[in-house]
């Protein structure tokens, strides 16, 4: 049986992966996946595709996009979710800032250089017309890194996913001043360019698979409820997420992929675009 190392965020935008998995749908199609969660995000997956240690990762869109710019040797084959993803902007629940406009100056916590919380604070910074030579970071790896950092004033705010970090502003560890949409579909699925040379028909059966799944999804009887239980989310976060977001089946368009590089050139994150060409590839 053929084999794929792939890795993701143990958030609720996968689980189709695992029901994949757990009713034995790859092994169905000669394909043996085994999976790794990276609680650190894009950043920590980025390095494990530079490193062989994956030989492919759901990552954020504009994560990877930054990444193969500047030598990651793979390329995006599809869009795995299409809508945006909605980035909270948090601070610790105690904290005296009140408002969007009062972190300018303030210190960001995020997971990593180059992941997804690091990139959309200047996204953030540049809707705020704030000045980006000014930004300052605090690396805490992960979401339990940044509740340490904000409860002790290392840093000041925190960006990530709305719903993941929904429990720990209910439970007054961190409260929500704004949400900051991502302006593209928000994760793909990358490969490395050796995977996708010498093994794209694995590739292709893999990703028949999960679009199977993933067609219908919302469509399930009870998903609301189990996607609930198995990520700790109160029944109506999930169902508003779930209205917000749509799995694709499509490889990223032109349009959405020049859209991301315009922005991370604008900002200063990238020195110059590449070809569509250079960035995605079909299997």
């Amino acid at each position: 049986m053929k084999t794929i190392k792939i890795g993701g965020v143990p958030e609720h935008f996968n689980l189709p992966w695992h029901h994949c998995m757990e009713n034995g749908k790859f092994e169905a199609e000669d394909v043996h996946l085994i999976w790794k969660d990276f609680p650190e995000g894009t950043g920590a997956m980025c390095k494990a595709l530079r490193s062989g240690e994956l030989d492919a990762a759901v990552i954020l869109t504009e994560g990877i996009v930054k990444d193969i710019i500047q030598g990651n040797d793979s390329k995006i084959i599809q869009t795995f979710i299409g809508s945006p993803l909605i980035w909270g902007i948090h601070v610790a629940a105690g904290s005296p800032f009140k408002n969007i406009q009062e972190l300018e100056g303030t210190k960001a916590a995020i997971s990593r250089k180059g992941s997804g919380s690091h990139l959309m604070a200047y996204v953030n910074a540049s809707n705020q017309n704030w000045d980006l030579s000014k930004l300052n970071f605090e690396i805490v790896n992960n979401l339990d890194g940044a509740v340490h950092a904000l409860k002790e004033d290392q840093a000041q705010y925190f960006m990530w996913e709305h719903f993941t970090t929904k429990p720990l502003v209910d439970n007054k560890t961190f409260r929500l001043v704004a949400d900051c949409p991502t302006p593209w579909p928000c994760f793909v699925i990358a490969a490395r360019n050796e995977s996708i040379r010498m093994h794209p028909q694995r590739l292709k059966k893999m990703l028949e698979v999960v679009n199977k799944e993933t067609r219908n999804f919302k469509l399930r009887k009870n998903i609301d409820q189990e996607l609930s239980r198995r990520y700790d989310q109160k029944l109506e976060d999930i169902r508003k997420w779930l209205d917000l977001t749509h799995w694709s089946q499509e490889q990223i368009s032109p349009e959405d992929l020049e859209n991301v590089q315009k922005t991370l050139e604008n900002l200063k994150l990238i020195g110059h675009k590449k070809d569509y060409s250079d960035l995605c590839a079909t299997v």
